[in-house]
């Protein structure tokens, strides 16, 4: 789950970290309200979108006048803004962060994720900062510095001098940036991150330090037992995929037009790479898990049948938790109650196999049965129209 900006800042405060003053907005009158009630003269109005590169793709603008946030405000509020970080049809702006001006000295980087490898969070920091992290890492990656942190013990003092000295931080910056870090591990780990960024953590011409942005993303397997589980905005996620969650499907749109259905994570990159092989072009990944039922191929068959650009179905199943019999009865039933109009290839294997087949043949539908996965990759391509 990801926050917006405001959202992440409003938990940066909350922690001690040093943001500045910024409200959000859903109406133009509101942002021109927030700004008379920040002061100042001049104000940054910001897209609240789930995607990086913002800046460059003119979500971001510096107003000096009340009548400049105005038209910042009406310029970006219902549009679509594609970045290099979005889809192509861009995410949509329902909200824009009114935030107050930053006197910029230096732009720094500074992020805390989980690295799976040493199992730790891991804190990474760079002079660096206002840039993609991403092109530092690629082309100069001793410009990033990292400190990894022993579960048990926490985030230890001389970790952030370290940082301090790295990021060649004064003696009072280093001090504020101890305290920043030990904000953001706590934060870490009440709620759950997976990740956290400031891509600016700016030092101001007063030399202080300011979260100037902030990004967080949390682990969905713990917002059972976090309250802000209420503030994700499910208008910044595909419908597709929010809709699979609800029913613990694991599902992530593509570009293709052959739909892949398959039971297991693993399976499923292996079918979209067959197909893909095969010359065709998976149009999602789709894991449906072990524990498959009726009522989740169901459900899963409607999310397909709801990409317009699906031209054929490939499942593939094996049945070691659940029958292939059961599978089969699914698959049919399925079937006639979603009402798919589109070619569907089954390949199953496993417990009851035989039975299973022989289901699918008597059902009356046009589910045509494949015998191992290199074949059913070559009838799903033939009935999506031929190989790209």
């Amino acid at each position: 789950m990801n926050l917006h900006e405001y959202q992440a800042k409003r938990l940066f405060a909350d922690y001690g970290l040093p943001v500045l003053p910024g409200k959000p907005a859903t109406t133009v009158d509101e942002a021109v309200t927030n700004a008379t009630a920040l002061g100042g003269t001049a104000w940054l109005v910001k897209a609240q979108v789930h995607a990086g590169g913002r800046g460059k793709a003119g979500g971001v603008k510096f107003v000096k006048s009340l009548d400049e946030v105005r038209a910042a405000a009406k310029a970006l509020l219902g549009t679509q803004l594609v970045t290099h970080q979005s889809g192509p049809g861009g995410q949509p702006v329902h909200c824009v962060l009114i935030d107050t001006a930053a006197q910029i000295a230096h732009e720094l980087y500074l992020s805390a994720v989980v690295d799976r490898a040493s199992k730790r969070i891991t804190f990474m920091a760079s002079r660096a900062g206002g840039m993609d992290i991403e092109e530092v890492a690629a082309t100069t990656p001793e410009k990033i510095f990292t400190v990894q942190v022993e579960p048990v013990l926490g985030l230890q003092d001389y970790q952030t001098r370290r940082l301090g000295f790295a990021l060649e931080l004064d003696e009072a910056q280093r001090k504020q940036l101890t305290v920043i870090l030990k904000g953001l591990y706590r934060l870490f780990i009440d709620k759950d991150l997976s990740l956290v960024e400031i891509n600016p953590l700016a030092i101001l011409t007063d030399g202080s330090l300011a979260a100037l942005d902030g990004k967080i993303n949390l682990d969905d397997n713990a917002l059972y037992r976090q309250s802000i589980a209420d503030w994700r905005d499910p208008t910044q996620e595909d419908e597709k995929e929010r809709r699979a969650k609800e029913f613990d499907l694991n599902y992530v749109t593509l570009d293709g037009n052959i739909a892949c259905m398959v039971n297991g994570a693993g399976l499923a990159m292996a079918t979209m790479d067959i197909v893909k092989l095969s010359g065709g072009e998976p149009a999602n990944f789709l894991d449906v898990g072990g524990g498959t039922t009726a009522a989740r191929v169901a459900e899963a068959f409607k999310i397909i049948c709801s990409d317009p650009n699906v031209k054929a179905i490939l499942v593939n199943i094996f049945g070691g938790i659940v029958r292939c019999d059961l599978i089969a009865t699914g698959i049919i039933t399925a079937v006639k109650e979603v009402g798919v109009s589109v070619p569907i290839v089954v390949r199953l294997e496993g417990t009851n196999v035989d039975e299973g087949k022989q289901m699918l043949a008597e059902s009356g539908l046009a589910i045509t049965s494949a015998e191992d996965l290199g074949d059913a990759a070559l009838k799903v391509v033939r009935a999506a129209g031929g190989a790209k």
